[in-house]
């Protein structure tokens, strides 16, 4: 070959090289350009789904704003629709071009009640290109029980003062006022008035004034309990005989350990007894007689009696008159219809005082058929009880004591007594939430000044001291107490001022120790700056706002709870509510 072909085979196979060369850069330049219309496409859908997101969530917050500003939107069953593939407008009122939002509300979940009130808002968005997007709030009511103290009045000329602890959330729609002495909030404050005197108080999580006015619940709630009751055979009549702080009916919780573990825990465990006097409120109370203690049905002693109790007004026994026997340290104070106030300390279904034991009317375990009572222990679970829905219901007074192992709601359509301790068969500082009581009074709940809270002189000359007639000096409640007027102390006012300390502190009657919340119309009083009546400690139960009392009332205001992506495809809203509502 000749060095012109050479040189003429060389620039062919050049001209080959660039073509390829700018195919090459063509392919490329052509790819770049499609990924780039590609990314600009994908960014465009992605900000297209971004916006419908935005416009869904904001259709749930707006149907949480109406159904808490207008109650009957939310319905009893079913669903209600509040908008209907309405025009969706931006912040400046400008409709949002192609798209259109449906917005759904209903209750879902367990509707009766019994555990709270549940529901979900549902918004579906979509636009004229085919996007659908679908959201779900969960929304609940809050509970009464979520807070530690809560007032509709403060009760005029009161304050928070003496160096009060208040822990749990606190809520008044009346003026709060702090006395200089000081008081600790260890919770959030809200009041839909002001604070007189902030600057007394310490707010570990702050304050708010001029807050939302919270409407306590009504007679008619209440009311609605006794169709509950009645399916568990815990429904009762008893009357108002009696004056204040007294019942002709009383409950006693029981809790029973049935399966010898050695605790009383268990699921099956927790009964309660009722017992009636048709007339004698004073004796089923313990009311505290008003000159001594010589004729006392309620109060004795067991020094000498061979291990029984012996009333003061069968004295002189065992050796020794009534007021040795009151004066010693055997000495106790029962209620109408204990076991211990009966021949030999023995149960008795019908007693001398002309009281009675009502009979539990559903068949009697064998686990308790063997005991005395066990025709007249009433179980509050479902184990030994399947239709108890957690509630006990008394048309008339009635007053309480015991050891609650279960959920209940007590209600009654009068005064409900504190007669003795209400504790947990669980300590509620352990934090198992295992036991939780609603006391529900659609008048007052009154802390007795009877025999059994209070000390009292036996009386028959001198010496004649204050004595405690009580196993503990001080009362302990556990439970979330709401009264449709007032929660207080009987004689709060009067009495011994220094008999029984609270803790370090010279006083009348102890400590009121209450476990759980205390809601109330107007603030009652518990105790005198002079030493009489209570000093108060309260704590917060944090059990009673996550899992309140069963049909506990609430506040009607709904509460954002869990968020949901719901898939569009096939989306049908009247199945989706029917899935959503298994009860």
């Amino acid at each position: 070959m000749d060095m012109n072909q050479q040189v003429r085979s060389e620039h062919g196979i050049a001209l080959v090289v660039v073509l390829l060369v700018a195919m090459a850069v063509a392919a490329i330049s052509l790819g770049a350009g499609m990924l780039s219309t590609s990314t600009n496409a994908i960014n465009i859908y992605s900000e297209r789904l971004s916006s419908l997101e935005a416009v869904a969530e904001a259709g749930l917050e707006e149907g949480r704003s109406a159904i808490n500003g207008d109650r009957s939107l939310y319905p009893d069953s079913g669903f209600n629709v509040l908008e209907d593939a309405m025009v969706v407008t931006d912040v400046n009122g400008v409709p949002i071009p192609n798209v259109r939002r449906s917005t759904y509300v209903g209750p879902t979940g367990v509707t009766t009640g019994q555990y709270g009130v549940f529901g979900s808002i549902v918004s579906t968005v979509e636009d004229d290109f085919g996007n659908k997007i679908v959201r779900r709030n969960e929304v609940f009511q809050e509970s009464f029980a979520k807070y530690a103290y809560f007032t509709d009045s403060e009760g005029g000329n009161i304050y928070f003062a003496g160096g009060d602890q208040i822990f749990g959330p606190v809520h008044t729609n009346d003026q709060m006022k702090i006395h200089q002495s000081g008081a600790t909030f260890h919770g959030p404050v809200e009041t839909a008035r002001d604070i007189q005197d902030p600057q007394f108080a310490t707010f570990k999580q702050g304050y708010t004034e001029f807050g939302r006015y919270i409407p306590l619940p009504e007679t008619a709630d209440l009311l609605k309990l006794e169709v509950q009751a009645q399916t568990g055979n815990t429904a009762f009549i008893g009357n108002g005989a009696g004056g204040y702080g007294r019942a002709t009916t009383r409950i006693e919780f029981v809790a029973i350990d049935l399966n010898g573990d050695g605790d009383v825990s268990d699921d099956n465990e927790g009964f309660f007894k009722i017992y009636q006097h048709l007339t004698d409120a004073n004796w089923v109370t313990a009311d505290q007689p008003s000159a001594t203690l010589q004729n006392s049905r309620n109060c004795g002693d067991f020094l000498n009696h061979g291990g029984q109790f012996v009333r003061a007004a069968n004295h002189p026994a065992g050796g020794h008159n009534w007021k040795d026997g009151l004066f010693d340290a055997t000495r106790r104070c029962y209620p109408g219809g204990h076991d211990s106030l009966n021949a030999g300390g023995s149960f008795l279904a019908a007693d001398p005082e002309g009281g009675r034991w009502l009979a539990w009317p559903g068949p009697v375990d064998p686990a308790v058929a063997g005991r005395p009572d066990g025709a007249y222990l009433f179980p509050i679970n479902r184990v030994l009880n399947p239709s108890f829905k957690g509630v006990i219901f008394v048309k008339g007074k009635v007053a309480l004591s015991g050891v609650v192992r279960g959920r209940v709601t007590v209600a009654a359509t009068d005064d409900i007594v504190i007669a003795d301790d209400i504790t947990y068969s669980v300590d509620p500082g352990a934090g198992t939430c295992r036991d939780i009581l609603g006391i529900f009074g659609g008048d007052e709940v009154i802390v007795a000044d009877n025999a059994i809270n209070a000390p009292m002189t036996p009386g028959g000359g001198n010496p004649n001291p204050y004595l405690t007639f009580d196993d503990t000096k001080d009362e302990f409640v556990h439970a979330v107490i709401l009264a449709l007027r007032n929660f207080g102390v009987e004689r709060y006012n009067q009495g011994a001022n220094s008999a029984e300390p609270c803790e370090a502190t010279s006083w009348g009657r102890g400590c009121l120790y209450v476990t759980g919340g205390v809601i109330q119309d107007t603030r009652g009083f518990v105790g005198w700056s002079t030493g009489q009546g209570y000093l108060k400690r309260y704590a917060y139960d944090q059990c009673a706002a996550v899992e309140p009392p069963p049909y506990f009332p609430t506040t009607g205001h709904f509460a954002r709870a869990r968020f949901f992506e719901v898939d569009p495809i096939g989306f049908d809203v009247t199945q989706y509510f029917k899935l959503l509502t298994p009860y």
